[in-house]
């Protein structure tokens, strides 16, 4: 089971109930009122584990559910217990505000016939609401570590009856730089509790600080680390950085979009995208951790409620975003983390759904993008035409690409032909300044007789600028002449050496007006 915004698709006729699985039948009413009649894997293994207060590792891939395989538990276990006021008793830590809102709402939903109450905990808002609501009292809350430590030490927040610690998307955690913090808080909180820690991936810093802070924890994996889920349809794009956004583009207008993301790695990036989108006529929003908090949550519940169809961010995104129908997923940057692709990816085929990613890789990037594919244990296969299968343009590119020897070849024709054109070009010279200078001269002699036999001769100097020209026009016109031939040989030179671009589809290479 997912999140209340992605329900599960059923599984086999065998798969357990949530009951089977130990959560009690009021809650289990109140799922399957949501739309859910069966728990995924993660939840099968994780719940009885829970409910029985063990210490639980679960990794498995983002958008299986692992949301639920806590919430689900941790709402039975504290409708059990006996509450004291304004001390609260599970205690939800999220790497991402967004991911934080969105544990609050699947909590709430679940437990709305249940007597808990959850405060959210997140930088980007006023301090003093969050205050106040500690103040009434809390039994769950859900926060980022940042804001967590603000509280406690500003409004004196006590953790002493913390009985339940859940650590969601570990990975995420220590990738932004949360782990110091996450052992602070731990140092803060009794040492007779139940630990729950859920992330996609595991990477050996966070084995150390199971290490030292879970009591012989249950570990269930339910997919080897970092692995993608079937229904995305995974391609990648080879091509220059100049070009990424004009196939960007291209690419929104052709492929069938129900709505997407497009994450870039810096922020910058993300405005010069969307000024490009903008003035391409197509609509999107951009969602970064710059922007306010209420303005993040706008945006997030206008893509949620499709009235924003495409959003252009930055890995805050790729965490905590939960929409059901989400169809595309565009990297227009490779990132430099090969965890951070499959969070990224992770946002599409979800529960089960379709879904398609698309990365544009740059020659510089090559290396980060063998990470990725070294990481998800696949090669990520290239963009491609229907009615092109990618072994036919394979076998045309091979076909086309110049051998060493032609280009060699080709190389030494252009020379001899520019040393045969420049022989004759300075015999005709020598030839012009021979002809030039004998008529110059038989002039200047006539022009002399005829002054000696009282003519008006035209003298020396008008004699030879009116022979001169024409000859020297007619060597700039047989010039002019062969520069083109020239031209067109080395042109067609530079287009036989040029690498061909049949590992693009047609659509990203042919211009628009041609199509």
């Amino acid at each position: 089971m997912n999140e209340p915004s992605s329900p599960a698709l059923p599984d086999e006729e065998n798969t357990p109930s949530f009951i089977d699985c130990g959560i009690s039948p009021e809650l289990a009413k109140i799922v399957t009122d949501l739309g859910y009649s069966t728990p995924t894997p993660i939840q099968q293994k994780s719940i009885p584990a829970v409910l029985m207060g063990k210490d639980v590792i679960a990794v498995s891939q983002t958008g299986s559910g692992k949301t639920a395989s806590f919430a689900l538990p941790a709402i039975d276990i504290l409708s059990n217990q006996p509450s004291r006021a304004r001390m609260p008793r599970c205690l939800i830590l999220e790497p991402t505000r967004e991911l934080a809102s969105q544990v609050l709402d699947s909590i709430t939903a679940y437990s709305k016939h249940v007597n808990l109450r959850s405060v959210l905990l997140i930088g980007g808002v006023a301090f003093d609401p969050q205050k106040k609501e500690l103040m009434a009292g809390a039994d769950i809350i859900i926060a980022t570590p940042g804001r967590l430590i603000d509280h406690i030490e500003r409004t004196r927040l006590i953790l002493t009856d913390i009985n339940l610690l859940v650590i969601d998307e570990a990975d995420r955690m220590l990738d932004m730089g949360f782990i110091p913090d996450i052992i602070k808080i731990l140092k803060l909180l009794p040492k007779t509790r139940q630990t729950l820690l859920f992330s996609a991936t595991m990477a050996d810093e966070i084995k150390k600080l199971t290490h030292q802070f879970m009591n012989n924890p249950k570990q269930i994996e339910i997919s080897r680390p970092a692995t993608t889920a079937q229904s995305i349809d995974q391609r990648k794009i080879h091509l220059p950085d100049r070009e990424k956004l004009s196939a960007l583009v291209q690419l929104l207008q052709n492929e069938d979009i129900n709505n997407g993301l497009i994450f870039c790695n810096r922020k910058k990036d993300i405005s010069m995208v969307m000024k490009t989108l903008k003035a391409r006529g197509i609509k999107a929003e951009e969602l970064h951790g710059d922007l306010d908090q209420h303005q993040r949550l706008r945006t997030l519940q206008g893509f949620r409620d499709g009235n924003i169809n495409l959003l252009v961010c930055s890995d805050v995104a790729a965490r905590g975003l939960d929409i059901p129908e989400v169809s595309h997923v565009f990297n227009l940057d490779v990132p430099t983390s090969a965890e951070d692709y499959v969070h990224r990816i992770g946002r599409t085929g979800r529960a089960g759904r379709a879904g398609k990613a698309i990365i544009f890789v740059a020659p510089n990037e090559m290396e980060y993008l063998e990470a990725i594919e070294n990481l998800i244990r696949k090669k990520i296969p290239m963009l491609q035409n229907d009615n092109q299968p990618q072994g036919d343009r394979d076998h045309h590119a091979r076909n086309n690409q110049p051998s060493n020897n032609d280009n060699a070849r080709d190389n030494r024709d252009n020379r001899d032909n520019r040393d045969s054109r420049d022989s004759r070009d300075s015999r005709d010279s020598r030839d012009n300044r021979g002809n030039q200078h004998r008529g110059g001269r038989a002039n200047s002699h006539g022009a002399a007789r005829g002054n000696q036999g009282g003519g008006q001769g035209q003298g020396y100097g008008p004699a030879h600028s009116s022979r001169q020209q024409p000859a020297r026009n007619e060597k700039n016109n047989r010039a002019m002449s062969d520069n083109p031939s020239r031209n067109d040989r080395n042109d067609s030179n530079d287009n036989r050496n040029e690498n061909p671009r049949d590992d693009l589809p047609s659509f990203l290479t042919t211009p628009v007006h041609k199509r």
